[in-house]
Parts: structure tokens; C-alpha cells; sequence
């Protein structure tokens, strides 16, 4: 028995001898990307799921534009259109763009389309890849995003994974009350957003309450920005959803959500 110890303690002692110890890499630059020139050209371009063959297509335009997408399966050859709603909202002194959601659909699964957002024939034409109907299916999960120069980096990490999906469960342009660093978290993440869906949720940067008074309402820019369908899996808030994709069902629940305890199951 005190081989047997002896050998343990020395067993443990060379892990010990064997770990590194981990520098934290510096901060990098903090990211502002500027606005377009053009006041009624579509910017912040994002794609979301919304039931199992549609796709929410999200935009922001500083003029009111028709909110309208016209989209097909061959480049600038459009044989479908949907329109949707515009809103906006203000937060203190700050009044967003004109924010527009369309739905688009039914598509086919594992298929390009490409896709113009407004009735200006001079607007770029984006292209988006639905996810497949069945496995495999090529998720991507991060957090944390922010706007800096690792944000960069790892976006150019998901561009280069050939991705089917991307589900950020919080904490997205670290905006906190500054409202145009959510313009510009949208400009940022637009080549990628635009391409594939980004299903997200809020962590505690989306919040953006002022305490005490309670003031804007929680969420306010995020529910505002971020549509997600929570309608069509039953939710009653922006805040938690879920869907399925490939085969799988996902659940996206925010942490900061109010519930009921006495919901709570006994053996829960």
C-alpha cells in the first residue's frame, strides 16, 4: 500500500511539473465602423431562421425605405418578393434607423439564394445559405463577441470554418447604453450575418437599464435589433425561443429572464 502511495505522489507531481502557466494575451484596439454614405442604403444586414423553411432578413436604413426583399435562386434573376414591417426606437437623446424585418420563404433546405433588400434597383445584392434539412449540420457557438480586434479575429476563425448556423447566446456588440456602437456592431458582423443565420440571445451587456428608475426598458435596442422567432415556437418573449434545424431542436434562454418558482417542479 505505500508503494502504491509513493507512486501516486510522484505521478501527480510530474503533471504538476508538466503545466504551463497561461499569459493572458493583451487587449486590442477597440472597433468603430462608420455608417454608409448613402442614407437609404441598406447596412447591418442579418439573417435569422423563422419556422422550419422561411428566413427573418433584417436591415437598418437612416431614410424609410419599403421594406421589401426581393430574392431567388440565381444572381440579380429575383422571381420572389416579400415585404415586411419597419419600426424604430429611441433610447435618451438617440433615435435609431429605420429598422426593417422581412420574411422570407418557403426555401429549400441546404440551397443558395440570393437576396436585395428595398425597391432600389441600385442596392447590393446579398446571397444567404439555407441550413440542410438533416445531419450533418455545422454549428458554430460563441459569446462574448464584442467590437475589437480579437472580435475580428474570430470572425475571420467562423468565415473560414464553413459554417451552417451560428448561435451566440449573449453578450453581443458590449454597446452598454452608447446606442451607435450597436450601428456599428451591426456593420461589423454584417458579412457574415448576412450569409448564414445568427440565432442569438441577451446576456447581461443587452440589459441596458438604468437602475432605480428602470429606464429605457431592459432589452430595448436588443429586442429592437434582434428579432428572433420566438412567436413561432410559442414564446411570449424576445428574450427565449427555440427551433429545429437538421434534425435537432435548439433552445436559446436568455439568464437574465424573470420566472416563477413555483413552476419549479418538486423534483426539479
Amino acid at each position: 500500500m505505500a508503494v502504491r502511495r509513493l507512486f501516486l505522489v510522484i505521478a501527480f507531481a510530474g503533471v504538476i511539473t508538466s503545466v504551463h502557466p497561461y499569459t493572458r494575451p493583451p487587449p486590442r484596439e477597440t472597433l468603430f465602423i462608420p455608417p454608409t454614405a448613402d442614407s437609404s442604403a441598406p447596412e447591418q444586414v442579418h439573417v435569422s431562421v423563422s419556422g422550419i423553411d422561411n428566413m427573418r432578413i433584417s436591415w437598418i436604413t437612416k431614410d424609410s425605405v419599403p421594406a421589401i426583399v426581393e430574392y431567388g435562386t440565381s444572381s440579380r434573376a429575383y422571381n420572389s418578393s416579400a415585404n415586411g414591417t419597419s419600426s424604430s426606437y429611441s433610447f435618451f437623446l438617440y433615435k435609431s434607423g429605420h429598422i426593417n424585418d422581412v420574411v422570407i420563404g418557403p426555401l429549400k433546405p441546404n440551397t443558395v439564394y440570393y437576396y436585395r433588400c428595398g425597391s432600389d434597383h441600385s442596392s447590393p445584392e446579398f446571397s444567404l445559405k439555407t441550413p440542410p434539412a438533416q445531419f450533418p449540420i455545422k454549428l458554430v457557438v460563441i459569446g462574448d463577441l464584442g467590437q475589437t480586434g480579437w472580435t475580428s479575429s474570430t470572425l475571420q476563425h467562423v468565415a473560414e470554418s464553413r459554417y451552417d448556423m451560428l448561435l451566440l447566446p449573449g453578450d453581443l456588440s458590449y454597446a452598454d447604453f452608447w446606442q451607435p456602437r450597436w450601428d456599428s456592431y451591426g456593420r461589423l458582423v454584417e458579412p457574415l450575418a448576412s450569409q448564414r443565420p445568427w440565432m442569438v440571445t441577451i446576456g447581461n451587456h443587452e440589459v441596458e437599464s438604468v437602475p432605480v428608475i428602470h429606464k429605457p426598458a431592459p432589452f430595448t435596442a436588443y429586442n429592437a435589433r434582434w428579432r428572433m422567432p420566438f412567436e413561432e415556437s410559442g414564446s411570449t418573449s424576445n428574450l427565449y425561443y427555440s427551433f429545429d434545424v437538421a434534425g435537432v431542436h435548439v433552445i436559446m434562454l436568455g439568464s437574465y429572464i424573470e420566472f416563477d418558482r413555483t413552476l419549479i417542479s418538486i423534483n426539479g
